[in-house]
């Protein structure tokens, strides 16, 4: 049992890792620009975290731990915040080399500012409800700022990928939150959060886990361009 949680991360990464050599996908090649994409996206996530289990909005179960902590969070915690956007974003990767899905601009635009409103909208309803109002309106104010400010051209793609990262989410996060277990591995105060749960899963941990992998997505495309471009004028200058 002390290894529950450590298990899960790495049964998670498994499989991407194995299949990042496939001739196809070769996702070993972008390794640079999602392991530097993920250990800068999760540093705000882990000073979240860090703060929410000191006020107990949620916690973990020492009994599925192996014991080591930083920052009063077990090391699992931060393998977590490595492990599930690695099997994402590799997922991201393979789809997006077979799957390339076009909307129409002004239904993206109306789309992102349709759904950025409510989150935005929820998050002040639900104010006393600190995780659901973190998690809706730094959702909302990332997918303004992505849209209209960076002008990202990708947001269809994570869009329609996303509810093919849900199947595994919900195995991962559904064990995490104490599905088919006799007691969670992560506990969660439900007067922080609405109470609505899927399985065991509290709603909001879909938006946190949508939010989790944009964030990472974002940065790992800027640094794709940045090193082709780099690369491309390394090319030109040696012939």
């Amino acid at each position: 049992m002390k290894y529950s949680y450590l298990l899960i991360d790495l049964c998670t990464i498994a499989v991407p890792v194995l299949f990042s050599f496939h001739p196809k996908l070769n996702f070993y090649k972008k390794w640079k620009s999602f392991f530097i994409a993920t250990i800068l996206s999760s540093i705000p996530f882990i000073i979240w975290d860090i703060i929410f289990t000191e006020q107990k909005i949620w916690g973990f179960n020492p009994d599925y731990l192996t014991g080591i902590y930083f920052f009063k969070l077990p090391i699992e915690e931060f393998l977590f915040f490595i492990c599930i956007p690695f099997s994402c974003v590799f997922t991201y990767h393979c789809l997006n080399i077979f799957f390339k899905p076009k909307w129409n601009s002004n239904f993206e635009n109306i789309f992102v500012l349709g759904g950025a409103i409510l989150l935005l909208v929820a998050g002040i309803v639900f104010q006393r409800q600190s995780y659901s109002a973190y998690t809706f309106i730094s959702l909302s104010l990332l997918l303004l700022l992505l849209k209209f400010g960076f002008k990202v051209t990708w947001l269809p793609k994570l869009f329609s990928i996303y509810p093919i990262l849900l199947f595994p989410f919900i195995i991962v996060n559904g064990i995490l939150t104490g599905t088919a277990l006799e007691n969670p591995i992560v506990w969660y105060n439900d007067n922080e959060n609405l109470g609505i749960r899927l399985l065991t899963i509290p709603i909001e941990d879909f938006f946190y886990g949508f939010e989790l992998i944009l964030l990472n997505i974002f940065i790992y495309e800027f640094l794709n361009k940045k090193f082709a471009k780099r690369l491309q004028s390394q090319t030109e200058k040696a012939e």
